[in-house]
């Protein structure tokens, strides 16, 4: 099995408002510094993504990749390749878990990448922890607040009001 990496944030919102950022593919371009198109190629049942086509751009690395999501109720999804030009395999997950009585979330990615060229492991683990601590703190900021560059979170599923978003960050 393939060595994977994985990193934790708390943030200051209810699982419901986190997971309603993480499953809005459509906006990643608004607030994610490296994805610049996001595609909805195919959906479930519940209308949450099932194949998501993302264009990105990362300084070095430029990709056109395709990941198939797999959501474990209402606080878990992964993710793994379908199709890419640069990458071998691109699988992870977020898990939410609520904390503080449930007005904040322990959110834990976890991401195994590999490409198809040839790499050392420890640079594509070291490349891994900077995907995962640019994805936490962009999603942190979105979700916590801090002004848009346009658009609004969703309402999370709950009906409960999403917290407000933030400017562009990080995030893969």
């Amino acid at each position: 099995m393939a060595e994977h990496t994985s990193s934790s944030i708390t943030i200051e919102a209810a699982p419901a408002a986190v997971m309603g950022v993480i499953a809005d593919f459509d906006r990643y371009p608004e607030w994610t510094g490296e994805v610049k198109e996001a595609e909805v190629l195919a959906k479930d049942d519940r209308g949450r993504a099932e194949q998501v086509r993302l264009l990105l751009d990362a300084g070095a690395i430029k990709d056109d990749h395709t990941l198939a999501y797999t959501w474990t109720g209402e606080n878990e999804v992964s993710w793994s390749l379908v199709r890419s030009q640069m990458l071998r395999a691109l699988d992870g997950s977020y898990r939410l878990a609520a904390v503080k009585g449930g007005t904040s979330t322990e959110v834990t990615y976890q991401l195994t990448v590999d490409v198809k060229i040839p790499m050392l492991g420890m640079i594509k683990r070291k490349a891994e922890k900077v995907i995962i601590d640019r994805a936490l703190a962009g999603l942190k900021k979105r979700v916590e607040g801090g002004g848009t560059t346009g658009g609004t979170v969703p309402a999370p599923a709950d009906g409960t009001e999403p917290a407000d978003t933030a400017d562009p960050a990080k995030k893969l």
